[in-house]
């Protein structure tokens, strides 16, 4: 499957940070920024004169509306979850635009999480939203999805997970793999790697206070018109850097990053389904690597 098609089933997915049932409320805002960077052409990989930068506010809300524990202690949980990504891009040099000066996805689901025996769990997740690039808005613009994924605890350190789900990303209902993979480490020495979200490694200088170097994949998808055919454009980065979390109380955290995109770009795919796994005959567009900078405030109420 190639990439452009896992990047925008990627980005459609509600769940991903929030797979671990929450017994509070948790909210999570964030903001980034990547100053202008140069417009690598993909037909023969020349970076170009023509840049554009990328500045994005994210939110995510996770409301349980029904959490239990069975004889073992293990929960059983319904959550509401919504979640909305709002980014602006400024251009320089183009001859014709190419890319969309803004993008928004936003979406509202509900998951369910219960114990299956000992070692085993369950989670559900169903969503609907909007993906558009701002410039018209439509029924085209909104897409389902909805999935089941199996979990393996094999500790309470290691967890791997699969399973299907369903989307209308592209047009019709597709059913798509979705694997999930978690691992951490206890004590002063954090390692985590967290599929599809990243990975981090870190130290903990005190209750409050931890140093982590972290790789990071996130993106957005947009539905848009494109010589009278609906089309999916999807962006995609791959960040690394530093960050430094700071506890400011029980309930608040602030983290702040600062790296390098190693990977900014786009992809777009018609969508119909027999045009989704043909091979490109060149490569995507994307841009010259820049700087990173984020920074987000998480939320948990016990």
């Amino acid at each position: 499957m190639k990439r452009s098609l896992l990047a925008a089933f990627g980005c459609l997915l509600l769940s991903g940070s929030w797979v671990n049932a929450q017994t509070g409320i948790s909210a999570e805002l964030k903001t980034e920024y990547m100053p202008f960077s140069s417009y690598i052409r993909p037909e023969d990989s020349v970076k170009t004169n023509s840049k554009s930068d990328f500045k994005r506010v994210d939110f995510n809300l996770s409301i349980p509306l029904s959490v239990k524990k069975d004889r073992s202690g293990r929960l059983r949980s319904w959550s509401m979850l919504m979640g909305g990504s709002y980014a602006k891009m400024s251009h320089k040099n183009y001859e014709t635009q190419l890319f969309p000066d803004q993008m928004l996805n936003a979406q509202v689901g509900v998951q369910h999480m219960r114990p299956l025996g000992k070692k085993w769990s369950i989670m559900m997740t169903a969503s609907v939203g909007v993906y558009t690039d701002l410039t018209k808005i439509d029924f085209d613009d909104v897409l389902g999805q909805g999935g089941v994924l199996f979990i393996r605890h094999f500790n309470p350190n290691l967890a791997l997970g699969a399973g299907p789900v369903l989307t209308t990303a592209f047009g019709v209902p597709m059913i798509l793999p979705w694997i999930y993979f978690d691992w951490k480490t206890n004590g002063k020495v954090k390692f985590k790697i967290n599929f599809p979200e990243g990975m981090e490694a870190g130290y903990l200088f005190s209750d409050k206070f931890a140093l982590k170097a972290v790789v990071n994949m996130s993106g957005m998808t947009v539905e848009r018109n494109k010589d009278g055919k609906s089309m999916l454009l999807g962006y995609q980065q791959i960040t690394a850097g530093l960050r430094p979390e700071l506890k400011i109380n029980d309930k608040l955290t602030l983290h702040l990053t600062g790296g390098t995109a190693l990977l900014r770009g786009f992809s777009e795919n018609d969508r119909k389904i027999k045009n989704i796994f043909k091979e490109k005959k060149m490569a995507d567009p994307r841009f010259a690597s820049s700087f990173y900078a984020a920074v987000s405030l998480r939320w948990n109420l016990p």
